[in-house]
């Protein structure tokens, strides 16, 4: 008989329970810039595509540096580009990423008042921002429940069995589908941070991991593996 499958519910306590219990104590770059910047809409949409291919670490130095000088998208849209290159120069890509962020304010002050829009049809439009980003800043700056789908959301989900997806829209659309809705709020920080410190893409801490004996990657690929040496 095969492993049951777990509740969502129970996954989630799980790594909260391993998360807050860890020795690292850092939060997500999007995290600490809601809770630095009041969950400014412009700072987690400009933090967000700063972010993209970078380390949470250098994210939140290139928004620090940033968000010194330029604080709001009609400053940043009329930026020298070889300053904002210098400030974000932390946050790696900072040719292409000073572009798309310039150019996104930009379209902010043109298309939408200066105001960042709280809903997925508008953000969409923006220069960089795909699903993942739209999604990052409904939930980090507007509260309203979403799913944004990184590197560590795919990763961990399909290991786990939660999904069986090749790619990250098709775990978000798998996952809206299973994870009800009141869950939705934390699932991406509580991942990211679980993948940070636990579900490592490389060498995941299986061995420390109360869920292993549930997850599909251990059982078929860990166990297996340990079993034939």
């Amino acid at each position: 008989m095969g492993r049951r499958k777990l509740a969502i519910s129970t996954i989630l306590r799980e790594m909260r329970r391993m998360v807050y219990g860890s020795k690292d104590k850092r939060a997500t770059a999007l995290a600490q810039l809601k809770d630095s910047e009041g969950g400014d809409p412009f700072r987690i949409l400009i933090g967000t595509i700063l972010s993209h291919r970078t380390r949470d670490e250098n994210t939140t130095k290139a928004t620090e540096n940033l968000f010194s000088k330029y604080s709001t998208p009609a400053q940043l849209a009329k930026a020298d580009p070889a300053v904002v290159r210098r400030l974000i120069h932390p946050a790696g890509f900072y040719n292409m990423k000073t572009k798309n962020i310039m150019i996104a304010s930009r379209q902010l002050v043109s298309e939408f008042g200066g105001q960042v829009p709280d809903n997925e049809e508008d953000l969409l439009k923006i220069r960089s921002v795909g699903r993942k980003t739209a999604n990052c800043v409904l939930v980090y700056a507007f509260n309203k429940p979403a799913i944004p789908v990184d590197t560590h959301v795919h990763r961990i989900s399909n290991r786990l069995g939660l999904v069986k997806t090749k790619k990250p829209e098709d775990t978000e659309s798998e996952l809206t589908k299973s994870v009800p809705k009141r869950y939705w709020l934390e699932l991406n920080d509580l991942f990211v941070r679980f993948g940070q410190t636990t579900c490592k893409p490389i060498g995941p801490r299986c061995h420390s991991c109360s869920l292993a004996m549930d997850c599909v990657y251990f059982r078929t690929v860990v166990a297996q593996r340990e079993k034939a040496s």
